[in-house]
């Protein structure tokens, strides 16, 4: 019954939670930012934008929640897409999207294929070659879409979310796996999870981070979402027996006690839906941003009072320890009604913060200028 709530529920609020076309003026002045911060549209006319990955060259490739993939181009150099190309169509949620030596890895529900030479043939992409199929989606495919990315390692890590608000099942969900490139040697890295839809690695110890969704129906404030670090592979970070780190779970928490597991490096606010997420790499915005970690919020969509819905910052210490979390920009939520659901972050190679939004189909830049 909660089960058949939850996807009427969720299906509610994307076709209909504000209801903005990126057809439409999108009402950036209400994003609020630090000062210095400014923001403006890098794409319009994306619809259902969500995980992003840019290639050595320039072309920002996006996947979607819904059947295309699309390449972005700017040509010119004016921060600011040139041309929108839907460059495959017709797949199974291709969320997660990839880059590495010329071809482009997009991650369906139940299989990872690659285009490769992709960007010698954006008007003509070839046909994708099949590299792993046989991901278990679950019953619906409930947590399945997929955020991929390649490691330092030079592997491609793939999550398999749980098919459940909450379930016990077995060791084939909740967990995130890498393989080789090709398809081969595919080995789980970490378990207890969830559903992860964003991840990275710290940029100075190579430590894989992500983060994680927490489960519904403990009500409006608990438990909350997590920020993982995962500094060797084999370590269980606590679902379904618990949340945040210290919350057990009514149902299953009596069958393993919380000190089993790994805890959050830092709890984010409940129900907020953080999604993508990025270490701060570039030289544009000022040093107190280096190495930090934007989340992208998705926002809530059962919560009595809505949150999230922007972009959050998370500040860590000298030895990784999450010191402080706020927002950094919000605005999409007004009034309890939301034009807008940030899904990924992006930073670009000079410095600024792309943003994609899969409600009001866009895909944004944040840059600073003191």
């Amino acid at each position: 019954m909660k089960h058949t709530r939850w996807m009427i529920l969720f299906l509610l609020l994307v076709f209909t939670v504000g209801g903005v076309s990126a057809q439409a003026d999108l009402p950036l002045e209400t994003i609020t930012l630090p000062p210095g911060f400014s923001i403006s549209i890098y794409a319009a006319d994306v619809p259902g934008a969500r995980s992003m990955t840019l290639s050595e060259s320039g072309t920002l490739f996006v996947g979607t929640r819904q059947n295309q993939v699309y390449a972005i181009t700017d040509t010119n150099g004016d921060q600011q897409a040139d041309q929108v190309r839907v460059i495959a169509s017709g797949l199974n949620s291709p969320n997660g999207v990839a880059v590495q030596d010329g071809a482009l890895y997009v991650a369906e529900l139940g299989r990872v294929i690659r285009f490769d030479n992709i960007e010698a043939n954006l008007d003509a992409p070839p046909a994708p070659v099949v590299v792993k199929d046989g991901f278990y989606v679950g019953q619906g495919g409930l947590h399945a879409w997929k955020f991929i990315a390649f490691g330092p390692d030079g592997k491609l890590y793939v999550p398999v979310g749980f098919p459940c608000n909450v379930c016990e099942d077995s060791d084939q969900y909740g967990i995130i796996t890498r393989m080789n490139p090709d398809g081969s040697e595919l080995e789980t890295v970490a378990s207890g999870v969830r559903n992860t839809v964003g991840f990275d690695w710290h940029p100075e110890t190579g430590d894989l981070w992500f983060t994680d969704n927490g489960r519904d129906w403990l009500g409006d404030d608990q438990p909350p979402d997590e920020l993982n670090h995962a500094p060797e592979a084999g370590l269980h970070f606590g679902f379904p027996y618990c949340h945040g780190g210290t919350i057990a779970d009514p149902d299953f928490g009596a069958r393993r006690p919380c000190s089993d597991f790994t805890p959050p490096v830092i709890t984010l606010g409940p129900h907020v839906a953080a999604l993508g997420m990025r270490f701060y790499t570039g030289t544009m915005f000022p040093e107190e941003y280096t190495n930090q970690i934007f989340i992208a919020e998705h926002g809530s969509w059962n919560r009595t009072t809505p949150i999230g819905y922007r972009v959050s910052l998370v500040r860590l210490d000298e030895d990784g320890n999450g010191v402080a979390y706020e927002p950094f920009a919000e605005g999409w939520l007004q009034g309890g009604n939301a034009w807008g659901r940030p899904v990924d972050v992006l930073v670009m190679p000079d410095g600024a913060l792309l943003v994609s939004d899969d409600q009001a189909g866009a895909i944004y830049r944040i840059s600073y200028e003191g």
